[in-house]
């Protein structure tokens, strides 16, 4: 993804932009937005490169880190997380398409680790009430530096090498060829069979972003498979739109309710080459570089959610945040009835205090760019790239987000086109009151229609307001036909009254709460 440090910052700079603006930057008082009850809090795990996961850890060490990091992202107010589990064409999980990740032992690749990192991730993320999105690199076969030998006997390549292409100094699955296709949606439902996840997600890694001076080598490809197109470019799109719409449509006979979203780079086109695209300077767009029709997923309904990465200030003028917000968001808005997507935002944490713009050296830059897509009409949140600028919080921005954004718990986004049905509330609840706890105890044997619960405590003996985020004390998912919930932060002296709801595999609420009292 557009993490690879140095190289990433230096497409940015060599590549994205023609001139350079600069200006003070400006502070945003975060703290005046009304949190939301719904809004997605996520973050980017990077595995390649181990971006944001060492590697070489045993099962345990490997678990120790994934409860601290996800109580540590819970404690800040994420919901979601985004979780690289093929960075390449490997795997970190045992897979019969691939071989397992360099990323996950340091060592050669196809190297069991001896455990699952994906089950594990898995289940703890759902202990803790937080999605996880299982994230893909569909065609890159190598990162900079790598050979072909340096991959495992079973990987894709040596299997197939008639798919392979060589481009600059990395590695790629030929899109163009149906083969490949299939291969890659057979390793989308590979994950989906194996994995309770919430999503899968992909990122701007489609056609890879062009080098100067180099041609893309798929002309017999295309003389081969695009006859009925007029010229390459157009049959390049067409890949990549049929990918997109060929494993939406694979993951949901599978599971309905598993989510396909994409994260894309952040202009689709410029004005200059398309009056109806936006105004900036970008030097590569998705529609003419990448391939990668973005536009077209939203008017197909081909994906459940779109996160464009606009990594960019406010104050930079070739390709300026606030205007890509705006563009992005009539988009969506635009063709929201006819086929509705939730859209999220892709946020730079890893440009603060760490760029040419200086704008990110404001530690409410981010935290502003925030509070702005909370007043877009279709903007439902945001996702965050990546672990490692949230856990080192440079400027002290994270705790920003924290303290006056994040600072109430919210709901992720319904997907209800995937499943509209409203389900039940939740059979049976109990309390049971201890000195400093209470246990809530969902017994919901007869229903089967919930996937998570949403707890809300209200001061005293009647309930409060269900849409007011404040009384939200945490999200559970279901377990078996019965859900326990210990909560720490009562004052032995209070009454309390809880109210627990239902959420769908579509993230649904019930209409009605069951409510239980503590008064002693």
């Amino acid at each position: 993804m557009r993490a690879f440090g140095l190289t990433r910052l230096g497409i940015v700079i060599a590549l994205l932009f023609s001139s350079v603006f600069v200006s003070l930057p400006k502070n945003a008082d975060a703290s005046t937005s009304t949190s939301p009850k719904h809004e997605m809090r996520a973050a980017w795990i990077a595995t390649v490169q181990n971006i944001d996961m060492a590697a070489g850890m045993n099962k345990q060490e490997y678990t120790s880190w994934v409860q601290k990091t996800l109580d540590e992202l819970k404690m800040k107010g994420f919901n979601t997380v985004i979780y690289q589990v093929k960075p390449t064409s490997d795997a970190l999980y045992p897979s019969e398409l691939a071989p397992w990740s360099t990323y996950i032992t340091g060592k050669e690749q196809g190297t069991d680790p001896g455990y699952d990192p994906l089950q594990i991730m898995v289940g703890e993320s759902h202990k803790r009430g937080i999605e996880i999105h299982a994230w893909v690199n569909p065609y890159r076969i190598t990162m900079p530096g790598q050979e072909l030998s340096d991959l495992a006997d079973n990987n894709v390549a040596h299997q197939h090498p008639d798919w392979v292409l060589k481009y600059g100094k990395q590695y790629y699955l030929n899109p163009g060829i149906p083969e490949v296709q299939d291969y890659l949606i057979d390793t989308v439902i590979e994950l989906v069979q194996n994995y309770d996840i919430d999503a899968v997600h992909m990122d701007d890694y489609f056609y890879p972003y062009k080098i100067a001076g180099e041609t893309f080598p798929d002309q017999e490809t295309y003389e081969k498979y695009g006859e009925s197109f007029s010229n390459i470019e157009d049959w390049r799109r067409n890949n990549v739109n049929q990918l997109v719409s060929d494993i939406n449509s694979s993951i949901k006979e599978v599971k309905p309710w598993v989510q396909f979203g994409i994260s894309p780079f952040g202009v689709w086109r410029n004005i200059a080459d398309d009056p109806t695209g936006s105004n900036t300077q970008a030097g590569q767009t998705n529609y003419d570089d990448l391939y990668a029709d973005t536009r077209q997923w939203i008017k197909d309904g081909s994906i459940d959610y779109l996160t464009p990465q606009i990594y960019w200030s406010r104050e930079l003028e070739v390709a300026n945040y606030s205007i890509l917000l705006d563009w992005w968001n009539q988009e969506v808005t635009k063709y929201d009835r006819t086929h509705p997507i939730n859209l999220y935002i892709g946020m730079a944490d890893y440009k603060v205090a760490d760029n040419f713009d200086q704008a990110w050296f404001d530690p409410y830059e981010l935290p502003g760019q925030i509070q702005d897509n909370r007043e877009k009409e279709s903007v439902k949140g945001q996702m965050h790239f990546s672990l490692q600028q949230i856990q080192e919080n440079p400027l002290g921005y994270a705790d920003i987000i924290q303290n006056e954004l994040y600072n109430y718990t919210a709901l992720t986004p319904a997907t209800p086109w995937n499943g509209h049905d409203i389900p039940k509330k939740p059979n049976n609840v109990k309390a049971i009151k201890a000195k400093d706890e209470v246990k809530i105890v969902i017994d919901d044997k007869k229903h089967s229609d919930a996937r998570k619960y949403v707890i809300y405590r209200f001061e005293g003996v009647k309930e409060g307001n269900y849409q007011n985020p404040a009384n939200i004390i945490d999200v559970v998912y279901k377990h078996e036909d019965t859900t326990t919930y210990i909560d720490e932060t009562i004052e032995s002296n209070k009454k309390y009254t809880y109210g627990v709801t239902s959420i769908s595999p579509t993230g649904v609420e019930s209409k009605k709460a069951k409510t239980v009292r503590v008064v002693k």
